[in-house]
């Protein structure tokens, strides 16, 4: 059974804490590192800022190659739920934007923005919010997202997320232990700028509202409990807690348990048992962005280990090669076989596989060993189940077993035995005779896992895709089918209605049809008529009234009665032209005759001449025979003229009415 809120404070106050199952007791060797102040390193010769240093999803660069960027301006944009942004750590040029070695075991590339100091360290325009209780939450949480903040403990999950909860919360736990060995950085920033924590404790406490704070710091670092217990004085809830020395007391679960005995559930958070967790680390970072608006670009980082001549804790610029920070602490490869630096402490950090990767937002210390000093790994030994790593688990986890199983790769049996509840802090690794690196195997068998989840989540997404494609095609199927039938039926129901109706128009129709079809039959008719009066005409004209005759409409039937009667027009005028052939004719017919009886008569008198010219010697040229012949022929020719002019201009009066006639039909047409 849980403690209430009542109990925990009673037992606060007198300091008789709780325990947590587990834990080791390793060398904390802190005084290497903690007794000189905190120091500031030159700019290095580039920068390599990860566009991702947190849990969750890194955000869209802002920048492009060449730009010219100011300290402090967001290189990223926070565009999801789990992103946050990162910003330049100084001033200067963007010399590429590809894949760098990352701050990780594999040591695998990572996008990363190289930036060029220009030496300046100019900054950006800040925009703090010293006002912030006059400010609403969302603002307040906005602006803690927008300076990149996320947890500066190891975790690196977004502090805007965790700010921004809507539970209940009884206590908020400022997370002081930092109980691996060797580390100091939060030590001595607890020291140094108690009172900027104590303002980011003020900011969470307004956007949170808990009942009561819990600064809970390990007992083996008695000057910050007594410089928090100073800026803290003023306020009635803040309380200053002393935890017992024991690894890994720092574990959120773990921290939570010995405050207040209760324990986070599987896949729980702290919120869920009333509690939330922050660093001290991220609180100095809080108050420098409400306070003086200042992005998260640097944090401390503790250089310590035999290895090096000068240990020391640095701030250090996010995207500092670490490099940079050994020939600051002088590290000496003298005291080492070969090269071996740890980013992080012994339990839980792992060793870089190059002196260019980053200082990142989880960074808090280097640690380079001497040989005797750390030992390297012997080669892993067989099991010899002593449960060592048992009795050290502060998760109360059965490390043995979750070894096999994850090392044969039979992950659904591991997740039984509850694999995801490893906080991953070493402790059985540290007590095994058999120098097995579980962490390493648990560490494995979750990513293979997770990737085995997304793998699955995105076939799920699909099948859901597929499926509800073929939902809506299927409805859009039916509605189309519904649409039809109930149009059919429409249809249907008019014809019933509007029967009677219907039928007598397609009876008027049909009459009105019968009526121009015997109307054109009657054309027809009478186009033949005309046929058998003129031959060549008629031919033609029967075959125009034929194709006349097959038009429906009234219009054509206007043509081909237009037609008839310019037809009937051009034989009434070809019939004319035939009576005046026939009178020329017997004009002709006349004057031959004419001619005839005068060359009778011409003969007769010829004859008389003759024998006049017998009986008389004397004659006239004026009176021969050859003249009065003459005078005749020429009298014909006259006559003969006079019929061909005739002839002639009622030849061209008929052209002239036949085209009339066509340019009346072609109107018509």
């Amino acid at each position: 059974m849980y403690a209430d809120y009542d109990e925990i404070i009673e037992r606060i106050s007198v300091q008789a804490l709780w325990d947590f199952p587990g834990g080791v007791h390793p060398p904390q060797q802190k005084e290497l590192s903690n007794t000189t102040p905190i120091e500031t390193l030159p700019l290095p010769d580039m920068f390599y800022v990860p566009i991702k240093q947190h849990i969750g999803t890194g955000g869209q660069i802002l920048v492009n190659e060449g730009d010219y960027v100011l300290k402090g301006q967001a290189l990223s944009a926070n565009d999801l739920a789990l992103s946050v942004p990162v910003h330049a750590p100084t001033s200067g040029t963007v010399t590429n934007i590809g894949e760098h070695v990352s701050a990780h075991p594999s040591g695998i590339g990572e996008l990363t923005i190289c930036i060029k100091p220009d030496g300046l360290d100019k900054w950006t325009d800040l925009v703090p919010l010293k006002d912030y209780v006059n400010h609403p939450k969302h603002d307040l949480v906005n602006a803690i997202c927008k300076a990149g903040i996320s947890g500066l403990g190891g975790a690196g999950f977004p502090t805007h997320i965790k700010a921004g909860e809507h539970k209940d919360i009884e206590f908020l736990i400022i997370n002081g232990v930092e109980c691996e060995p060797y580390i100091s950085s939060d030590d001595r920033l607890m020291r140094e700028h108690a009172w900027q924590i104590r303002q980011g404790i003020d900011i969470l406490v307004h956007l949170i509202k808990p009942k009561q704070v819990l600064v809970a710091i390990e007992d083996n670092k008695p000057e910050a409990i007594e410089t928090l217990s100073v800026a803290c004085q003023q306020q009635t809830k803040y309380q200053v807690v002393s935890i017992p020395t024991k690894y890994p007391a720092g574990g959120e679960k773990q921290l939570v348990q010995v405050l207040t005995s209760r324990e986070i559930p599987t896949d729980g958070l702290p919120a869920d048992v009333g509690c939330m967790m922050f660093n001290v680390g991220t609180c100095f970072a809080i108050s420098d962005a409400i306070m003086e608006g200042k992005p998260l670009i640097e944090r401390i980082v503790t250089l310590t280990g035999d290895a090096f001549d000068a240990p020391k804790n640095v701030w250090a610029r996010l995207g500092t090669p670490i490099s940079h920070l050994l020939s600051a602490g002088s590290y000496s490869t003298s005291k080492q076989e070969s090269p071996r630096v740890i980013m992080g402490g012994p339990m839980m950090g792992f060793t870089v596989s190059s002196l260019q990767t980053p200082v990142v937002k989880i960074t808090n210390c280097l640690l380079a060993p001497a040989d005797k000093e750390l030992p390297t790994p012997e080669d892993e030994r067989a099991c010899i189940r002593c449960s060592a790593c048992a009795e050290a688990c502060p998760a109360s986890l059965l490390p043995q077993q979750l070894f096999w199983y994850s090392k044969a790769k039979e992950y659904d049996i591991a997740q039984e035995y509850n694999l995801f509840d490893c906080i991953e802090c070493g402790a059985c690794a540290y007590v095994c005779p058999s120098e097995i690196p579980l962490v390493h195997y648990y560490r494995k068998a979750k990513a293979d896992i997770r990737i085995q989840q997304e793998e699955k989540e995105k076939a799920e997404k699909a099948r859901i895709r597929f499926e509800a494609r073929q939902e809506r095609l299927l409805k859009e199927k039916l509605e189309r089918e519904e649409k039809h039938r109930k149009a059919a039926e429409a249809r249907k129901q008019s014809m019933n209605k509007d029967g009677g109706a219907a039928k007598d128009k397609i009876a008027a129709a049909l009459a009105r049809a019968k009526a121009k079809k015997e109307a054109l039959a009657q054309q027809q008719g009478d186009n033949a008529t005309v046929t058998n009066t003129e031959p060549q005409e008629s031919t033609q004209t029967s075959g125009r009234a034929r194709v006349e005759s097959k038009a429906p409409s009234d219009k054509k039937d206007k043509v081909a009665a237009a037609i008839a009667r310019a037809k009937a027009k051009k034989l009434a005028k070809s019939e004319a032209v035939s009576e005046d052939k026939k009178s020329d004719n017997e004009a002709v017919s006349q004057e031959s005759n004419i001619v005839s009886s005068d060359r009778k008569k011409e003969d007769s008198a010829q004859g008389a001449a003759e024998n006049a010219a017998v009986d008389s010697t004397v004659t006239t040229s004026s009176d021969s025979p050859e003249k009065k012949a003459n005078d005749k022929k020429a009298k014909v020719a006259a006559a003969i003229a006079k019929a061909k002019a005739k002839k002639l201009e009622k030849a061209k009066m008929n052209e002239q009415d036949n085209t009339q006639a066509n340019t009346q039909n072609e109107s018509n047409d």
